[in-house]
């Protein structure tokens, strides 16, 4: 059974009730998970016990406050990852573990430059945006068609929150898109870092689009690629 470390928590979204999902749907997968609403505290868990984790989930927002509309929110909520933290992420993921980044994962950490690498986006305070949560439409890509995440999924409607504009690495690969402000915008993607993998899925703003059937069956087929076979078995 794989065990699964979930940094969950944060303002702005009810994450209590969409963990809860998550870690549902990834038990049908047989992956036990050990939820934690304080990162410190996850990330302590990660530092002393790295091999005791095969994957790192983050479902939760954990940054500093810093846009002026966030103001309130700053005395119970902000955040900051130390350097140690940052470079056990980093040493975790490239040594051979899975991270699973859900959602607001991409706002986390403050563009922690190696959380950023990690997973391939994160938001740009300048330009990220998103509309209302509503109904979306999410479309595979050509990619999708040859990953075993996506392999076979059609397009499906939704309501859900859909993060744009992001600050993209050169090489992201979508392999779902949902369209919104003239363009098509990533919302799920995989990538190998190391020996590790990186599945960054941007849906799941609520319980309910955590629990929408396709979405369930990706996060099922996400826990299914990280922990499986293919990883390379030597550190960089």
């Amino acid at each position: 059974m794989a065990t699964n470390l979930v940094i969950s928590g944060g303002p702005l979204h009810e994450f209590a009730a969409s963990t809860a999902t998550l870690v549902d749907t990834l038990a049908d997968e047989g992956v036990s998970s050990t939820s934690f609403d304080d990162p410190h505290v996850a990330l302590e868990a990660l530092a002393e016990r790295p091999d005791t984790w095969d994957l790192l989930t983050v479902n939760g927002l954990h940054w500093q406050a810093g846009a002026d509309r966030h103001a309130h929110l700053r005395q119970e909520w902000s955040f900051t990852l130390s350097e140690a933290e940052s470079a056990g992420i980093d040493r975790f993921v490239r040594r051979g573990g899975g991270l699973l980044a859900c959602h607001a994962a991409v706002i986390c950490f403050d563009g922690d430059p190696r959380w950023a690498e990690c997973l391939g986006a994160s938001w740009d305070w300048d330009r990220s945006m998103h509309p209302p949560l509503g109904p979306v439409r999410i479309e595979p890509t050509a990619a999708a068609t040859d990953h075993p995440i996506t392999r076979g999924l059609e397009g499906f409607d939704s309501v859900d929150e859909i993060y744009g504009f992001l600050d993209e690495a050169p090489d992201l690969q979508p392999l779902l898109t949902s369209a919104h402000g003239g363009r098509d915008h990533p919302v799920l993607w995989a990538r190998s870092v190391g020996a590790g993998r990186v599945v960054t899925d941007l849906l799941g703003h609520d319980a309910a689009a955590m629990a929408h059937p396709c979405h369930r069956e990706i996060l099922r087929r996400a826990a299914r690629w990280l922990s499986g076979p293919g990883r390379s078995e030597t550190p960089p």
